[in-house]
């Protein structure tokens, strides 16, 4: 792992660092906030995915989650949206493709299988270098994220209830198979046949069977992506069926920037400590 950059903020400390991903084939950049508590113990660690066309540095720049996150003592990691470089396959004039969106899915489609594997490198290969570099609790998981990110949280935390005590989401795009936003790109990275597209929707993997205890959920009534590319409504029917609680809130007049997210981004971080045992 090599330091890119570290400030010192409310005590705490933002790093930007680099790793060779082994899993993504490719130098993988994130983002980690760790609160001054770190000096006296490991702290529960909170993942935040961003969305498209996004990088790490849009939610540490935009976010406004430093100060409140060092007096609860949170452990803050900002992952990439895909692989990066000029290796990696891209479609540089579609920002619903590519880099900059990896939508958290391992890809099974040439070429972009060989680097297109977020799913796994959120799951399995950062939270090792996590792990081993820095004073956190593994045990005390928290995951949420931002539209494209929201929807990789929901599903990563529905496919792996036992890591995650909590989880939420900001806009999330709740059933990607059938948005306008997702399907190109499910298709791209994951062939035609749509039935295997349902691992990695969180309608279809409720539909499935697949649980978490609750979910806390924020859309923006004014988000112009609001019908096509989000639809919330089909997640709260999916919860109702499956009796998982969803807090959903319709945010009058909000809409899809980081103005909305910062605005209740502390909501969200008090809602994870109180899961996370802060």
């Amino acid at each position: 792992m090599k330091t890119i950059s570290t400030d010192k903020s409310y005590g705490g400390t933002q790093g930007v660092y680099v790793e060779r991903s082994e899993t993504c084939d490719c130098d993988m950049a994130f983002a980690v906030f760790v609160p001054p508590q770190a000096a006296d113990g490991n702290l529960p660690v909170l993942w935040y995915l961003s969305g498209l066309t996004c990088t790490h540095a849009n939610v540490m720049d935009k976010g406004e989650y430093r100060r409140l996150a060092a007096e609860l003592g949170l452990v803050i990691v900002c992952p990439d949206t895909s692989p990066r470089g000029d290796h990696v396959p891209d479609e540089a004039d579609n920002w619903q493709f590519g880099k900059g969106a990896g939508f958290y899915v391992d890809a099974t489609q040439a070429p972009y299988s060989a680097n297109y594997r977020m799913y796994s490198y959120i799951v399995d290969e950062l939270p090792q270098l996590l792990a081993a570099e820095f004073r956190v609790d593994m045990n005390r998981q928290g995951i949420f994220g931002h539209s494209m990110g929201g929807h990789g949280a929901i599903t990563i935390a529905l496919k792996n209830p036992d890591r995650f005590r909590s989880c939420s989401a900001f806009a999330p795009i709740s059933h990607p198979s059938v948005s306008g936003w997702s399907k190109p790109a499910f298709r791209k990275y994951l062939g035609a046949d749509e039935a295997t597209w349902r691992a990695y929707d969180a309608c279809s993997l409720i539909e499935d069977g697949h649980r978490f205890p609750e979910l806390f959920v924020d859309q923006g009534t004014a988000d112009s992506f609001l019908e096509d590319g989000l639809r919330p409504e089909e997640l709260r029917q999916a919860c109702e069926a499956a009796d998982i609680n969803l807090r959903l809130r319709m945010q009058e007049g909000y809409g899809h920037s980081y103005f909305f997210i910062s605005t209740f981004m502390e909501d969200h971080l008090r809602w994870h400590a109180q899961r996370l045992g802060q």
